[in-house]
């Protein structure tokens, strides 16, 4: 390797970042997620606002990616001081600027609470207290569209150091060293993968960065990309400069336009700074990124599928071996890892492997980022170090079920992971631990549900997912996973008849072990983990035809409680079948037969007169 002096480019920039005059008072609004409830007109109220009271010169309104609590859109952080405003609307932006901005005080209608009490400062925020944000640190900090911003924050020191004082073979070992496994699902240590992929004979050789993130839910890729596109372009360096590579890829789905967007500006900006294209730095590496657009298949997410597509292809698997580290793109060894994955690189690099592998839990190393959904308060972006409970993140993070409602499980894994009952609230988790429960980490989507969750109908809804994205090439996975929802979806309308529950299970397995790719052999997970731990749920739907969890509509009984009705009418409005009988002043009744169940009544009815069994 050819150690020449660094380019003046990057070295003038870090410097005139140290110098830049930095403002006394930032304004950070979340301009991602934070968009479909009017986040960018917030910001230009903002702005307005600051330039009308002459303030540019010391504040700054901060357009940041995802500050993590999505529940509380949009999201607003005032600094020094550390306020933290939530469910902004450019209408309260001038009352801001006017008592927290010019004046020391708070508003507190605007503030998070704790039963009674106003919580203002970000950082005594429960769902903020209880993460350990390694890797999204910037997000919800800086500019995602500013290479200044994430140079002030020490980016791109990790490759710099490994360009001039590393070579390939000792990134390699700090990787392995820390003890990262891939962040995309299977958890295979990344290390390994590097050291197979630079070992791998053939020229010339790519690394790609899986961003096909399509489960129901997840959305920790695409934040990243949005809020801190930077960190992965400079994981995606120093894998390459470790393996070989002189191209990479990052196959991003088109459905994500502001994380593409973002992403574009920041290899332009790295391009500008000697970051990417020929003799990086002026160490004689050559390595560039190109973005390429999935169609949003979520069988892509599967490498030698999104290999396929790369090519032009039709997304579609292939028997392995051979493993794309020896035979990937065009044939040439390529290393995939997914978003998060590469987001870690810089951090090991930065902190040392010793200090990172400190994080954790012993086979599973560093932090994990979760997309908390459903039945649960504070709905968001969590990281928390690998081993951390669903207690944890429900509760101490999360702030428990909405409207003191009671746990249930939590699906894990997405649709091709499992659901993970009460009883395991305290069981620590990471890769190993998940697996022997079976749910696996997946990506990271974890979707919490309460008892109004019906969990046969939560496998028909994750089984009628995987069958209609099945890319249809192994009959397993094409018939097998028809046959389960066909099974699934009688269950739910009271049809299923004695021993199918034991033909289901038995099908599930039959994919599990028969299925051509990774996606097809854990398609079965959501219907086989609800079968594992709630048997008495499919027992009732076919022995019973009943939904304990009174979710499964066909299976519903409904009819107004004579002596509570008063005979408003509401009831009868609002039917769309006209099933309601009976007249004004006096109790109505349902037509069972007329009936379709659609709920509207007991929506409309105030007095609670209306009986579902």
């Amino acid at each position: 390797m050819n150690h020449l002096p660094p380019r003046r480019e990057l070295s003038d920039l870090r410097q005139s970042v140290a110098e830049r005059a930095k403002p006394e008072i930032s304004i950070r609004v979340c301009s991602t997620g934070c968009r479909a409830l009017g986040a960018l007109a917030v910001c230009e109220a903002f702005e307005c606002e600051v330039a009308a009271r002459k303030l540019t010169s010391r504040v700054r309104v901060v357009r940041t990616g995802c500050h993590g609590l999505c529940a509380g859109a949009v999201a607003v952080v005032i600094d020094p001081k550390g306020i933290f405003y939530q469910g902004v609307r450019a209408d309260d932006v001038r009352e801001i600027v006017e008592t927290s901005v010019v004046g020391d005080g708070i508003v507190d209608r605007l503030c998070y609470r704790l039963g009674d009490e106003v919580v203002w400062r970000q950082e005594d925020i429960p769902f903020y207290k209880h993460q350990t944000k390694l890797v999204l640190r910037n997000c919800g900090l800086i500019d995602p569209r500013s290479l200044e911003d994430y140079i002030a924050q020490r980016g791109y020191e990790s490759v710099e150091r490994v360009l001039s004082s590393m070579s390939p073979e000792q990134v390699i070992d700090e990787v392995a060293a820390s003890g990262l496994r891939g962040r995309g699902g299977a958890g295979f240590p990344t290390g390994l993968k590097w050291r197979l992929g630079q070992a791998a004979e053939g020229s010339p050789k790519y690394v790609v960065c899986n961003a096909d993130e399509g489960d129901p839910g997840a959305f920790m890729d695409r934040a990243l990309l949005e809020g801190d596109p930077h960190l992965i372009i400079e994981g995606m360096i120093i894998g390459a400069y470790a393996v070989g590579a002189e191209r990479g890829f990052i196959y991003v789905r088109a459905e994500y336009p502001i994380a593409i967007e973002h992403t574009q500006t920041a290899l332009a900006q790295a391009r500008e700074a000697g970051l990417l294209g020929s003799n990086i730095l002026g160490y004689g590496f050559d390595f560039d990124i190109e973005i390429r657009k999935g169609a949003g298949a979520f069988v892509c997410g599967e490498e030698t599928a999104l290999i396929a597509s790369l090519e032009g292809r039709r997304g579609m698997p292939r028997p392995r071996p051979p493993f794309p580290v020896t035979f990937g793109y065009s044939g040439k060894p390529t290393v995939i890892n997914n978003v998060e994955t590469w987001a870690n690189i810089p951090r090991i690099i930065e902190m040392g492997a010793n200090a990172y592998s400190q994080i954790g839990t012993a086979g599973s190393k560093g932090t994990k980022i979760f997309a908390l959904a459903g039945k649960v308060k504070n709905t968001g972006l969590v990281e928390v170090p690998m081993g951390a409970t669903l207690r944890q993140i429900i509760y101490d993070v999360g702030g428990g079920i909405p409207g003191d409602g009671q746990f249930k499980a939590a699906q894990m894994g997405g649709p091709s992971g499992g659901c993970v009952p009460a009883d395991y609230l305290d069981y620590p988790i990471d890769y190993d631990s998940l697996q022997q429960i079976g749910a696996i980490m997946g990506s990271g989507g974890l979707i919490v549900m309460d008892n109004t969750t019906c969990m046969v109908d939560i496998a028909r809804f994750f089984t009628d997912f995987v069958q209609a994205e099945s890319c249809g090439k192994c009959t397993p996975c094409r018939i097998g996973t028809r046959r389960m929802l066909e099974m699934l979806e009688r269950f739910t309308c009271g049809e299923g008849e004695s021993g199918e529950v034991e033909q289901l299970a038995k099908l599930g397995e039959m994919i599990n072990k028969a299925s051509l790719c990774g996606l097809g052999q854990t398609a079965p997970n959501p219907v086989l983990s609800t079968i594992r731990y709630f048997r008495d749920e499919y027992d009732a739907h076919i022995h019973e035809r009943r939904c304990p969890a009174k979710a499964c509509r066909h299976l519903l009984s409904y009819r107004i409680i004579d002596g509570v009705c008063v005979g408003c009418g509401a009831c009868r409005k609002v039917c769309p079948v006209g099933a309601v009988e009976g007249k004004p002043k006096e109790p109505y009744t349902i037509n069972i037969a007329t009936c379709v169940r659609c709920g509207a009544c007991v929506q409309a009815c105030k007095f609670n007169a209306v009986s579902v069994d």
